[in-house]
């Protein structure tokens, strides 16, 4: 395993490093202040299609798709760093460089398993960041961790799927310039295999029938990173056949080939937002003194810094072995580690926060730091994609077998 970056990978960062210098920290207070004013809280600030602008002029666009027809063509190795970059501006940079969830897995399922009529319809303006998307798979009435429970479902009447369902922390559903939903729901629910009685369609938001009930907050805050979050009714909505992506009883199977690459992408950027907060921590350590010296020389100040340091570079080496397993082996050759990271790096960070909201006091938890958001995004991936006893429970099953 060779985690050296490569000539490519080395000019891409340096690119991305200054427009985070540049463009991004300084926008963050600006698109504070815009949303403010916002009539519509789900608006889009006036600066996000600005720096939109400036990512795509200066290349630095659609990073995450490993396809060249479609995207950057990066391994997922090369991508790691630059995710890891954008983790430390959530809120904005994965918007900016068209790289923010659900967007990026919407489009990995269309560019993979999409028709070449459902590509020109939605995934080429999903590519030219003209629409965001949603992605509809949890509900409220069924344990969620295990995907064969949907209720939703999926039934064929002639030429078109009709679905009726209840979805909820349905992402990006809030956005304004969410056009296209991609449900799951089951198309035969009495199957004997239970992996084969899902599958995937396309709604369109307009589409008579689908209620955007209310937005879901996440600790009290508006995840406008990820187009919000929203509970959904589908009610006798009506789409044509042509609409479902693969065949049916494929869902679960896309299900699996789209949150692969969504675990790492989060995880890598959750090392970049723990950067974000050991920064933080350095920065108020040195600059403010208790009982009559810099809170810096206190023991277990340094004891936090110098855990937080240690725990990243371990976390970086984890994630890097995994993206390099994924570029080498495929996704199920590396489930294991991808199991592994999505255990281990939202724990860890949440940690990492938490030490820096509690040197900070009181600051840490307003809004005048973005500690406190940053500890709700990373706590909450400690559920998305997945919760943590779900990976556990499939990974040690996978070791246990080796005694069996």
């Amino acid at each position: 395993m060779d985690f050296a970056f490569d000539a490519r990978t080395e000019e891409l960062r340096a690119r991305l490093l200054a427009f985070m210098d540049e463009h991004i920290l300084p926008a963050e207070a600006i698109a504070h202040e815009q949303r403010t004013r916002l009539a519509d809280p789900w608006d889009t600030p006036a600066i996000v299609p600005e720096l939109k602008a400036e990512a795509r002029r200066q290349g630095l666009w659609n990073l995450f798709l490993p396809d060249a027809e479609h995207g950057a063509g990066l391994t997922n190795l090369q991508y790691a760093p630059l995710a890891e970059i954008t983790g430390r501006s959530p809120q904005l940079a994965p918007t900016a460089l068209n790289c923010a969830a659900p967007d990026t897995g919407n489009m990995e399922v269309l560019a993979q398993f999409g028709s070449d009529e459902q590509k020109k319809r939605w995934l080429e303006p999903l590519l030219d960041g003209e629409i965001r998307s949603a992605f509809a798979m949890t509900e409220p009435e069924v344990a969620s961790s295990d995907a064969t429970n949907i209720r939703t479902r999926i039934e064929r009447d002639g030429d078109d799927y009709v679905i009726n369902g209840r979805k909820w922390y349905i992402s990006g559903a809030m956005n304004p310039d969410c056009r296209i939903f991609i449900v799951m729901g089951k198309t035969d629910p009495d199957g004997a295999d239970a992996r084969r009685q899902q599958s995937m369609i396309l709604v369109p938001r307009d589409t008579p029938g689908l209620t955007v009930v209310r937005a879901m907050s996440v600790y009290g805050y508006e995840d406008h990173s990820h187009g919000g979050h929203a509970e959904v009714v589908f009610d006798n909505v009506r789409v044509p056949a042509a609409n479902l992506i693969g065949e049916e009883g494929g869902g679960f199977a896309i299900a699996q080939a789209r949150l692969g690459p969504g675990r790492i992408h989060h995880c890598m950027r959750l090392i970049g937002m723990a950067e974000r907060a050991i920064e933080l921590m350095c920065r108020r350590a040195v600059s403010r003194t208790a009982f009559g010296k810099p809170i810096a020389q206190q023991g277990v100040v340094r004891n936090w810094i110098a855990d937080a340091r240690v725990t990243v570079e371990q976390l970086r080496l984890l994630v890097l072995k995994t993206a390099w397993l994924m570029d080498t082996v495929g996704n199920r050759g590396a489930h294991t580690e991808i199991q592994a990271i999505k255990i281990a790096t939202p724990r860890a960070v949440v940690d990492i926060i938490d030490s820096a909201v509690q040197l900070h006091g009181a600051g840490g938890v307003s809004q005048d730091y973005p500690l406190a958001e940053l500890w709700a995004a990373a706590r909450t991936l400690r559920l998305a994609d997945g919760p943590d006893e779900v990976h556990q429970r499939s990974l040690a099953r996978r070791e246990l077998k080796k005694y069996l």
